[in-house]
């Protein structure tokens, strides 16, 4: 009995081999090795670099580092595993401190953050007449994508996560379509195998593979990669101070555009300047403002569907939360990378973790998200107070 036992484990053990084994499977196999997503995994990927070739050092504030995160929130800092928090107040560094051996000048993955990023490069695309608007039609690309039921799905769908397509979001499953995205190797047929279930511009569903459907399109409009056009018309632009690495699906591929930019607390916080400041940088207009404002609008057209009821909190890529009487745009990352930006304040808030709370609040976001807000803000008014 125990000799049949072995031999049917052993077949099966054999058959599992086989089948990772298999090149379809390269993402799973990834997968079982590396677990799940972490911040620092970039080292895994063919990477390609976001050159910085204007560095711009941040002012420091007369008072920068003089403010104390209050006691009240070292806990949490710790229990969710932060590793950078930053503070900026009317375009100056006020505050930042890292753990767990990060650095000004450490990488981390940006995980959703990217898309953000991605969405800026739309704006300035249109802006250069690489694309008309985001109202063209995204068949004017990729003909695969044709109208649903008489509709055409446009660059705005993609936007705003309202294409209608059968992209299933779950980072919990190693089978998942967004682990194959992370893991994979051939993002190009991922994101050209989603197929369009229902209307587009109705209902707002998160979807990672429409990001990555943005950046082809993004790629095929400027006829550049990612990371070269990201870099000559935004993070260098905005004086960000070093290289950051966009992780590719293979050597020479494309950007995970979905996620995947990795760079530092100190230069992701040039991106919400950006917003900050509608979109100009040194006097200089870098990106329409208009664009910028549809961006960190959310369209209250749409359903948001997961919870049947308008969306108030997703523009371009962009969130948006209220706390406290505060609107805040803001850039947001799977394990808790969160860039907010508060015009109420002129300020600019980023912390960088590796973990969040899985608990939610009334507007659907995870509680530790106020949790660095309040933190931020606490410490703007310290800096007030001794003005």
């Amino acid at each position: 009995m125990k000799k049949k036992v072995g031999a049917i484990a052993f077949a099966s053990a054999v058959a599992v081999g086989g089948f990772l084994a298999m090149p379809s499977q390269y993402y799973l196999r990834r997968a079982l090795i590396n677990l799940k997503p972490g911040i620092n995994q970039y080292p895994i990927f063919a990477n390609r670099e976001v050159k910085a070739t204007n560095p711009m050092p941040w002012p420091k504030s007369k008072l920068y580092n003089t403010g104390k995160i209050p006691k009240k929130f070292l806990p949490e800092f710790k229990k969710y595993k932060s590793i950078a928090f930053a503070v900026f107040q009317h375009g100056q560094l006020l505050f930042d401190t890292y753990w767990e051996g990060y650095s000004p000048t450490s990488h981390s993955n940006s995980f959703s953050m990217a898309k953000s990023i991605i969405s800026l490069g739309i704006g300035c695309a249109i802006d250069d007449g690489f694309i008309k608007s985001v109202n063209q039609p995204v068949s004017d690309f990729f003909p695969a994508f044709k109208a649903y039921d008489h509709k055409a799905l446009t660059i705005k769908h993609l936007l705003t996560m309202s294409a209608g397509t059968d992209f299933e979001e779950a980072y919990s499953s190693p089978f998942s379509p967004t682990t194959k995205l992370y893991y994979g190797n051939d993002l190009q047929k991922i994101a050209m195998e989603m197929n369009l279930i229902e209307e587009p511009g109705v209902n707002f569903i998160y979807q990672s593979g429409v990001t990555q459907l943005l950046a082809f399109i993004l790629k095929k409009a400027t006829g550049e990669t990612i990371s070269d056009y990201i870099s000559h018309r935004l993070f260098s632009p905005i004086g960000a101070e070093h290289n950051a690495l966009w992780s590719l699906d293979k050597k020479g591929g494309i950007e995970k555009a979905f996620c995947c930019f990795n760079s530092n607390a100190l230069d992701f916080a040039r991106f919400g300047q950006l917003i900050l400041n509608q979109g100009r940088w040194k006097g200089k207009q870098i990106i329409s403002a208009d664009y910028i404002k549809a961006a960190i609008t959310p369209d209250t057209s749409l359903i948001f569907k997961e919870h049947n009821e308008p969306n108030k909190v997703y523009g371009y890529q962009f969130w948006k939360c209220q706390y406290d009487g505060y609107e805040i745009p803001l850039m947001r990352g799977i394990l808790g990378q969160y860039v907010y930006i508060v015009p109420e304040k002129d300020a600019v808030i980023v912390r960088l973790g590796q973990k969040r709370s899985q608990q939610r609040d009334k507007q659907h976001f995870t509680i530790d998200q106020k949790i660095w807000f309040e933190a931020g803000l606490a410490l703007l008014n310290q800096a007030n107070a001794e003005e």
